[in-house]
């Protein structure tokens, strides 16, 4: 069998082609580097500025409840997939590796103009 015949040898055809807010938009991925943001257009015809590299994350420590900024140093793991994390791409979920120890990021960077964490373990001195 062909793939996209019928039975009968048949063609399928598109009932349509796809709409404008349905086409798949450019996949952004944040790199390790020095913090540039690029700015987009929303539906509606507002501005939003998205990250494109970044070094730097707010760390949130959960035990003091206190903010501070934090230099990313590596990605170590990211659960969706492995090799992303062998590029140093920063995603939500992602363990990365930072100046005061083990992190998580917990926003979506490549939508967000910032990287946005959790401290899991602390550095040791």
């Amino acid at each position: 069998m062909n793939k996209g015949r019928k039975a009968s040898g048949g063609r399928y055809k598109k009932q349509r082609k796809k709409k404008h807010h349905e086409k798949i938009g450019k996949v952004r991925t944040v790199k390790i580097n020095e913090r540039k943001t690029k700015s987009i257009k929303k539906r509606g015809g507002g501005r939003r500025k998205v990250l494109v590299t970044s070094n730097i994350i707010n760390l949130i420590d959960k035990k003091t409840k206190k903010a501070t900024k934090a230099k990313i140093l590596n990605v170590l793991e990211t659960p969706s997939n492995r090799f992303l994390a062998r590029q140093n791409i920063l995603l939500k979920g992602s363990i990365i590796e930072t100046d005061k120890g083990k992190a998580k990021i917990t926003n979506r960077p490549s939508q967000e103009g910032s990287v946005q964490g959790t401290l899991i373990q602390e550095e040791k001195q």
